[in-house]
């Protein structure tokens, strides 16, 4: 049986990613049953201001990790065990399906006919019109690395000024406002895949997989290899 600090943690990283996505793709969702009064700045602020409280609230019992490229960056730099980080990652995808299914009942998606809910896609991430896949691939890397930057220098480095998640949301916030009319900026499986899931087309996954993956890792072998303390 998992010790207790093993529950705590899974359970924290589930809760989190939860409500987190539950707030940001919420954000997506009542944005365009509002014909865009949230705009995209509310969307960035909700998903950046969601992850800086819920990643200092939950980080000193699991790292407040909530997306499986930032474990994957964090077992690149050696801070997550193999076994634990695929645990993590588990139960942020258990999280992130539970939110995209609290978001289609919420938001009419058994519902036929346009719902708010399918026409904000189920708050899942769209890659723009006439961006191809190679593009949105690179857009999500560059995206995402810029967060695992913030996640590595910001929150685990012991060099860092401790200021919570304040960085990483804004890390967030600022990729959204530039990333999110052309992909959505997911910048994290797991915010793509629940959305996605419950709304029923996971036809993008070849950009929210490999491109986060591909921009935490480089973030990460970069941060090992250049930056780290010595």
């Amino acid at each position: 049986m998992p010790a207790r600090s093993t529950i705590a943690e899974l359970v924290a990283e589930l809760l989190g990613t939860f409500l987190f996505f539950v707030v940001g793709a919420g954000a997506v969702v009542v944005n365009a049953a509002t014909g865009g009064e949230v705009g995209l700045l509310g969307v960035a602020l909700a998903h950046g201001f969601a992850l800086a409280v819920l990643a200092t609230a939950l980080g000193p019992i699991s790292g407040g990790q909530f997306n499986p490229a930032v474990t994957v960056a964090l077992w690149l730099v050696g801070k997550v065990r193999t076994r634990v980080g695929a645990r993590i990652i588990v139960a942020q995808l258990a999280g992130a399906i539970a939110a995209g299914f609290a978001l289609k009942i919420a938001f009419g998606g058994f519902d036929g006919g346009d719902t708010a809910y399918s026409i904000g896609a189920g708050g899942a991430p769209m890659v723009a019109d006439g961006i191809s896949t190679a593009t949105a691939i690179g857009i999500e890397a560059v995206l995402t690395a810029l967060l695992a930057v913030a996640v590595l220098l910001t929150a685990v480095d012991g060099r860092a000024p401790k200021m919570g998640g304040l960085f990483i949301g804004l890390a967030v916030s600022a990729d959204i406002l530039v990333g999110g009319p052309l992909t959505g900026a997911a910048m994290n499986p797991a915010r793509w895949f629940g959305p996605a899931l419950a709304f029923g087309d996971l036809s993008a996954a070849l950009v929210y997989v490999v491109g986060p993956i591909l921009g935490a890792a480089v973030a990460a072998i970069s941060v090992r290899y250049l930056f780290s303390e010595r």
